[in-house]
Parts: structure tokens; C-alpha cells; sequence
């Protein structure tokens, strides 16, 4: 008996950290591939579980951050789903490689084709995206899911420092600092010419010990073979002397 009650205080035990676990991940979030530095360009993910057993996802909406526009918001292509950009005027214009942009993406919307997401199943929406704020730490962006069975959820509150997450939290992106050149173009050329001129420098480098060492090796050479003749000759004139006494 006491090892059923153990048992049944375990399982009801093991359903309640489950419980209470769901909520910690099982929501619309977004994470880069790689790092999402200020002032650069990244892909980030928006990935989306599906948190019910009778539906699937059919459709997320994301709406981007105004107080931080992004001029450049391009989706990959993901089987199955068909991606429509939202763009919108800017308020204040934005400066950019000389540039003046006057609109941004508002929203990206991704609507299923087919079956959607499947229960027990998640799908990522990749994009790329730039030129990312350096007056920034993170991004916020709120996302609306919609299952087959009509059922909404809107992923929209905006997680607080200090306190606990909400119930829907807004995917939020967080920023690293930002890195030298990180538009990539002179950077990279920059880069690429430095790299072939110190790879000429070692090959030059690299020449001159060879012959050098070529050289020492044959003086080493000559030397031990004369050592060596000196030593059989030493040996013979001691073997003589031997016989002769």
C-alpha cells in the first residue's frame, strides 16, 4: 500500500512540473542563427510549436517593432507555407548607406498551403533581416497564431525585467554588440587583401629557412661522413698498433 501511494505522489508529483513547464517554452519565440549584432544584418528564426492535440497551426503573424523599423525583412521559403510582407511609411525617414528610406516592414504573415503545423510538431519561419538598431539591446516583436479550429492566440505581452513571464509573451530578440565592419563588404575586401599578402609573406618566409636549412643539412653531411671516415681510419691504426705489441 504505502508503495501505490509513493508511486500515485509521484506521478501526480511528475504531472505537476510538467504542468508548470509547458508555459516556459511552449510558445511563439525568436532566436538568431549565429548572432544578431547591432548595426549588422542576421537570419533569425521565429519558431512556432503547436500547443494543441485537435488542431493544427495554420497561420502566425508577426508585427515588427515600430520605435525600431527594419528597412530590409526577407523570408526563406518554407514548404508548405505562403509568406506575404507588410510594408508601411515611416514616420521619421531613416538614413541608410547614404540613403533615405521612408517606409519599413510592419508585419510578415506566413498562411499554411497544406495541413499547417501537426500537433506534437513545431515549424521555423526563417528571416533575414537588417540593418539591425545599435541604440538597442533587444527587439520586440508580437506574433498571432492561428489553429485550424479558428482558436487565436496572440503572443503580445512584453516581458518585464524582474518580474515573472506572462502568460503570452511577445518573442523577443535579444542584440550583441556590435562588431568592426559590420556591414561586411570593404571589411571583408579589406580582410581578403591582408590575408594575401601575409599568405605571400609566409610562402617568401617559408623559402628562405628551407634553403638555408637545405644548405646546413648537407654541411652537416659532409661533416659526419668526414667524422666518420676519420673514425674507421683512428680504428684501424689502434688495431695495428694492438698486433704490433
Amino acid at each position: 500500500m504505502k508503495a501505490s501511494r509513493f508511486a500515485a505522489a509521484g506521478v501526480l508529483a511528475g504531472s505537476a512540473v510538467l504542468a508548470l513547464s509547458v508555459p516556459a517554452f511552449a510558445h511563439v519565440s525568436v532566436q538568431p542563427e549565429g548572432t544578431a549584432a547591432k548595426g549588422g544584418y542576421a537570419v533569425v528564426d521565429f519558431k512556432v510549436p503547436n500547443e494543441r492535440d485537435d488542431a493544427s497551426t495554420t497561420k502566425l503573424e508577426v508585427s515588427f517593432p515600430t520605435d525600431h523599423p527594419l528597412a530590409s525583412v526577407m523570408p526563406e521559403a518554407v514548404p508548405g507555407w505562403k509568406a506575404e510582407v507588410t510594408k508601411s511609411t515611416l514616420d521619421k525617414p531613416l538614413e541608410m548607406h547614404g540613403k533615405k528610406i521612408t517606409e519599413a516592414v510592419t508585419k510578415v504573415t506566413w498562411t499554411a498551403e497544406g495541413k499547417g503545423i501537426q500537433p506534437g510538431f513545431f515549424q521555423k519561419f526563417p528571416l533575414s533581416v537588417g540593418t539591425l538598431p545599435e541604440d538597442t539591446d533587444e527587439l520586440v516583436f508580437k506574433a498571432i497564431q492561428t489553429y485550424s479550429n479558428k482558436e487565436v492566440v496572440r503572443w503580445i505581452e512584453v516581458p518585464q525585467e524582474g518580474q515573472d513571464e506572462p502568460e503570452n509573451p511577445a518573442p523577443v530578440l535579444a542584440l550583441s554588440a556590435a562588431e568592426e565592419g559590420h556591414h561586411g563588404s570593404s571589411s571583408s575586401d579589406k580582410t581578403s587583401d591582408s590575408d594575401e599578402s601575409e599568405a605571400a609573406a609566409a610562402k617568401t618566409d617559408a623559402a628562405e629557412p628551407a634553403d638555408s636549412s637545405d644548405t646546413t643539412a648537407r654541411v652537416l653531411g659532409i661533416v659526419g661522413i668526414v667524422v666518420g671516415a676519420l673514425g674507421v681510419a683512428y680504428g684501424v691504426l689502434a688495431g695495428r698498433r694492438r698486433t704490433d705489441a
